[in-house]
């Protein structure tokens, strides 16, 4: 986990420094793709993703190394043709897992937060999983144990894998030509991130386009048909922890509420989006039926009150990066308690954003906490280590998170929030 952390601590910056140069190429060519709270739930849903997978928060089913040690039938050495095998194995893995996490019920809850922002940009790509609490990807691995692909190998693409998939969310670049037959590209991708008819759950291939191609889920970007983004049944939060869990709150409710002891169990194994007739007809679910003119999410918010939310992510992504500079010294206990703080303020400001009256009350605890905690220890997780006095500045930030909560919750309810940016 700490090397993974070590890696993000520089990819981190690089992709903020690639989210601020297509905002501000959007604003130089006046075609900006980016709105404030849209794009804050975006990367905080990354900050929430980073925290839960490098603090190992997940039951992994079956490990990879295991698979190795078992099923491997001979051993390749680390040349160039290992890592071009493995490469191509990762990516028919991925695009089989993408493609059971669009088709079926229960997989649809840890993907449906990445679809889940009505916009589409480089952002969009930060919005991964909380909900995946089971590991199960290294089952598609099998061909690459059996053939005897060091775990070291799969250890170093697999990531780098996952961040060759950001470039691609963008709307500012065209179709590419002949790289069209042969990787995945922005035109590509913005189908499969569509809720046309036309476009629905095609395109599911990672970096090669040729999985589509071959199994029949390859589209081509129509000039006719103008990609509209988002999900069918739409979040309607800004708040992460409930997009994660939604598609599941909704799965469950509906296991409960039928009659059918045979629904209570299939409904989880069935296409994405069945439920029960006996459910469907007593609980109907409003699902978007004109794509070209549904009501977007949106949040009032004034020009001050967006300044503030954007204060929050960038101070919980220094806090995220500080956590990482100094994994091994803060310890694994220690980085629990660091990560229930991080979850808590993400949480926090997010559910501000909904305009949620709640929050206000959620900030007031957590100031608490955060003053009891340096109240104990004398210190912020070894910052006074770095900075002089650095817990005193985390304290002064809390109490001024809190009074923030209650100044724009009452500006809300007051009906102020008019101007935005």
């Amino acid at each position: 986990m700490e090397t993974y952390a070590n890696a993000l601590l520089y990819a981190i910056p690089f992709f903020i420094v690639l989210l601020v140069i297509e905002i501000s190429y959007g604003y130089f060519v006046k075609k900006q793709t980016y709105k404030v709270l849209d794009t804050v739930s975006s990367i905080s849903s990354g900050l929430t993703n980073i925290v839960k997978d490098s603090l190992g928060l997940a039951l992994v089913v079956v490990s990879y190394p295991f698979l190795y040690e078992y099923l491997a039938v001979t051993t390749i050495k680390a040349t160039w043709l290992v890592w071009l095998l493995a490469f191509i194995i990762i990516d028919f893995a991925g695009y089989w897992n993408h493609r059971l996490s669009h088709k079926i019920n229960i997989f649809w809850n840890q993907h449906v937060i990445h679809h889940s922002s009505e916009e589409f940009n480089l952002s969009c790509a930060l919005r991964q999983p909380i909900s995946n609490l089971i590991g199960y990807f290294s089952i598609l691995l099998i061909p690459a144990a059996v053939l005897g692909v060091p775990y070291k190998v799969i250890a170093i693409l697999a990531p780098v894998h996952l961040f060759a998939q950001f470039w691609y969310h963008t709307k500012h670049i065209g179709k590419m030509g002949w790289l069209e037959y042969v990787i995945v590209t922005p035109s590509q991708h913005r189908v499969h991130h569509a809720i046309n008819p036309e476009y629905i759950d095609k395109n599911l291939g990672q970096i090669l386009s040729i999985w589509d191609r071959l199994f029949g889920t390859f589209q081509e970007e129509l000039d006719e048909v103008p990609p509209q983004f988002g999900i069918l049944k739409p979040a309607n939060t800004w708040n992460p922890f409930f997009i994660n869990f939604q598609h599941f709150a909704q799965l469950f409710k509906d296991a409960w509420r039928t009659n059918s002891y045979y629904d209570k169990i299939r409904i989880w194994f069935m296409p994405t989006g069945w439920r029960p007739k006996d459910v469907v007809a007593k609980y109907p679910v409003t699902i978007i039926e004109d794509v070209y003119n549904f009501k977007r999410y949106e949040t009032p918010a004034t020009f001050s009150f967006q300044l503030y939310i954007i204060l929050q992510m960038l101070m919980h992504l220094v806090f995220l990066l500080f956590m990482f500079y100094n994994y091994s010294a803060i310890g694994f206990q220690g980085l629990l308690a660091y990560g229930a703080f991080l979850f808590f303020g993400i949480f926090s400001y997010t559910l501000l954003m909904d305009g949620n009256k709640y929050a206000k009350y959620l900030e007031l605890f957590r100031a608490l906490l955060g003053v009891i905690f340096i109240g104990i220890t004398g210190n912020w997780f070894g910052l006074n280590q770095f900075i002089p006095y650095g817990s005193y500045l985390i304290l002064f930030y809390f109490l001024g998170s809190a009074w923030a909560a209650q100044y724009f919750t009452r500006t809300k309810i007051l009906g102020r929030f008019k101007k935005t940016l």
